[in-house]
C-alpha cells in the first residue's frame, strides 16, 4: 500500500470525519467544502477523488450526474495495513515488533494484549500460534496480503 500525499490524506481526512451511518457518501463538492482554507479547484478536488479511487481507497457511487464518495475502509484500518507494511521494509519482523512492543505505553500494551488474548481465543489457539499464520489477514475492508512478507 503506498501512502497517502498530503492533499488525499486531506481528502480521506474529510471522507473518514465525515458523518458516522451515512453509508450514501459525500459529493466532490461537499469534500472541497470541507477542505476550507486550501482554496482548492472543484476539478482538483474530483481528480483526487477519482485517484484515490482507483487506489481502491474510496467507493463511488452515480447519483445523477455526480458521485458519492466514502472511505473504502476505516481510518484505523489505513493504519494497521500501513503498521503491517512498515515491518516489511527491515530484516527481522520480529526485532521490529519487539522494539515496537517495547515503546508503548502502558495501556496500549494492555489494548496490544487484550486483542492478542481475544485473536488467540477466537482461533482456539494458545496465542504462540498467532506467528504461525501463511496469509496475513484481511484488516477491515482492505484485501489480505498475500505478499512474500506474509510468509515470514
Amino acid at each position: 500500500m503506498t501512502r497517502l500525499g498530503d492533499l488525499e490524506r486531506a481528502v480521506m481526512d474529510v471522507l473518514w470525519d465525515s458523518v458516522p451511518g451515512t453509508s450514501d457518501g459525500i459529493t466532490v463538492r461537499e469534500v472541497a467544502d470541507a477542505l476550507d482554507g486550501r482554496e482548492l479547484a472543484y476539478t482538483t478536488v474530483m481528480t483526487v477523488l477519482d485517484r484515490l479511487a482507483g487506489k481502491g481507497m474510496v467507493q463511488r457511487e452515480r447519483e445523477g450526474r455526480a458521485w458519492r464518495y466514502r472511505a473504502a475502509a476505516s481510518r484505523e484500518a489505513y493504519i494497521a495495513r500501513l503498521m503491517l507494511d512498515a515491518l516489511d521494509l527491515g530484516g527481522s519482523r520480529d526485532a521490529a515488533l519487539v522494539r515496537f512492543a517495547r515503546s508503548v505505553t502502558g495501556t496500549e500494551a494492555e489494548v496490544l494484549r487484550a486483542a492478542l488474548g481475544a485473536e488467540a481465543g477466537a482461533t482456539g489457539h494458545d496465542g504462540s500460534a498467532l506467528t504461525d499464520r501463511v496469509e496475513a489477514p484481511s484488516v477491515d475492508g482492505l484485501p489480505p496480503r498475500t505478499d512474500k512478507a506474509a510468509d515470514r
